[in-house]
Formats: structure tokens, sequence, C-alpha cells
């Protein structure tokens, strides 16, 4: 990568950058059904957490709906890439509607150790937001005996006999760091607790952190593209803001205020997991307009990661 020239106004790419596998599968899934069996398709909750896709998954005639009884009987649903709570699943089954599952599959690996974990009588601790839709459909796979941790302080309050079996999991969103400083707060205090075989943090949201890391390194400012409500594109400005650099989580183009950029000379870029490459490429434009005409992308790792269609929807 060569560096900008001096006092030259500069742009670097995040290398990876928006979407993962998961988030490719989910949308995927949507447009597929939709070609298969024509509109009306019901979508439990956003297929993944981003604006323009939502948007014009709903402009090509999927509709999105809180709860299961929104879809008519005999309709064709959608879960989101998030995952639902166990209930969800029973519930749709009862109904006899058509399914298809369009969680994540690392989500997926998740929500099969809560479950082989609650029949083992391990009380499990999970790791995350409140109210996020993975979290809901994680500690939705058992019934009792689940617990939510969003810091490292909930831990010390946690009314739980450390002579208990216990075990974590872990939101795959999450901020790497933060995560690291609860599950050392969660074994300090529960010295014989269980932990995953592998990190539950996917690999994508450990890369692009990673990647945010290096960019801050080399940038006086960031731009992460993603919407308000993706767990993981709050975490990349999060990353960023923590190494001291000004970030700024935008939707699209039209969000970015030339005032924040006046003694800014280097502007790096990155996108969530949900966010197409196509809002990337808008901000890019936008920036060159604003006077910032040199593009470079980091040297980072490429992602070879895919994940299947479900069998239904094979072409």
């Amino acid at each position: 990568m060569n560096a900008p020239a001096a006092n030259r106004k500069s742009i670097l790419l995040a290398n990876p950058r928006g979407f993962c596998a998961g988030v490719e599968r989910a949308i995927s899934i949507v447009e597929e059904a939709l070609q298969r069996f024509g509109a009306p398709i019901y979508v439990r909750h956003e297929i993944v957490h981003n604006r323009f896709v939502v948007d014009g998954l709903r402009a090509k005639g999927a509709i999105f709906v809180d709860e299961l009884h929104d879809v008519p009987d005999g309709a064709t649903v959608i879960f989101s890439a998030h995952g639902v709570p166990a209930s969800v699943r029973d519930e749709a089954a009862r109904r006899a509607l058509r399914v298809f599952d369009a969680t994540c599959p690392l989500v997926t690996k998740v929500h099969k150790e809560v479950m082989r974990l609650h029949a083992q009588g391990f009380h499990i601790i999970m790791i995350g937001h409140r109210g996020h839709p993975e979290v809901e459909g994680t500690m939705g796979q058992a019934s009792t005996g689940i617990t939510l941790v969003e810091t490292a302080e909930d831990v010390a309050r946690l009314p739980i006999d450390p002579a208990a079996p216990l075990a974590f999991v872990t939101q795959t969103t999450l901020s790497v760091d933060d995560a690291a400083d609860i599950i050392a707060a969660l074994r300090q205090r529960f010295p014989e607790i269980r932990g995953p075989h592998k990190d539950d943090i996917c690999y994508a949201t450990q890369s692009r952190q990673d990647a945010v890391k290096a960019l801050a390194a080399e940038c006086d400012a960031i731009f992460v593209v993603g919407s308000a409500n993706s767990s993981n594109s709050k975490r990349l400005r999060e990353v960023a803001q923590r190494a001291g650099v000004p970030a700024w989580l935008i939707d699209s183009a039209e969000d970015i205020r030339p005032e924040d950029l006046a003694a800014a000379q280097r502007i790096g870029i990155t996108a969530g997991a949900s966010a197409p490459e196509v809002l990337v490429t808008a901000v890019i434009e936008r920036l060159r307009a604003l006077g910032f005409d040199s593009v470079t992308q980091q040297d980072g790792k490429t992602e070879h990661i895919t994940f299947h269609l479900p069998k239904e929807l094979h072409a």
C-alpha cells in the first residue's frame, strides 16, 4: 500500500468490510423464496439490520413482521439471520407454516451449545446486549437456567452459587475486547466455569474489528457504514473511538457532515457485516466531492467462508 502524498486528502478502505457469509445467505434466502413462491413472503424481524437492505427486499414483496401472529395461515415465513427462540419454531410448526430458516450457522452453533449445556444441567451465562434479537433467540433455547450479563460489573452482582455447574456463551457480534473483559471477570469469580470449545464471536466480527484497529493507526477519522440497530456496526465505531479516533456510524453518504472533516487528511471507511458495498461506493464518491481524491485499500485478509442455502431453495 503506497503512502499518500504530503497534504493530499486520502481515503483508506478497511479490508475486510461489509457483507459476511451469514448475511449473504440470509438475503439470498429471501430473494430466492420471492422468486420461487412469489410475493408476499413474510420475514420475522428484519432479515439483517440494515435499512437499505430491508427497504430493497420490502420493495420486492417481503413483509417484515414482529411476531408470527402477524403471519397468515398457509403463508411462507423466514426467520431472520439473528435466530429465534425455540417457542417461535414450535408455534410455526403448530400452525404448519412453510418456514425457511435464515439463522446464521454461527448463531445456530451457539443455540446448539446452549441446548446441550442445558440438558447437562449447567446454569448458562449469556454475554450479550439485552433486547437484541440474537440474544433473545439464544436465551430462548433454554426454558430455565440462563442469565444475561452485559458488563463485567454485572458479573459481581450475579446471584448464583459459585459451586453450581456453570457455563457461558456469547453473542456473536460483541466487541472482542469487551467480551474478553467480561469473560475474565466470570473466570475470576467462577474459576470452574466452562466456556465454548471455540470462541462464539464470529470470524467476521473479529476480522472487521481487527481491520478497524489498523485503520485507526493510520487515519484521522473513520466512517462506519451501517444502520443504528446493527450491533456489529456499532461495535466497529466503538473500536475506533477506543483507539482515540473520531468515528461516525452512518446509514448512507447523505449522513456525512463536511464540518466534521475540516481537520482530516486521511479518512478511513469500513462497513458493518450487514452493509452492502454499494453504500461504501457512494460514501467514497461523496468524500471525493469533498476533496479526498486518493483511495487505497488495506492489505487485509481475504474471507473464503460461504454458507449453503436450505436444500429446498437450491437452484
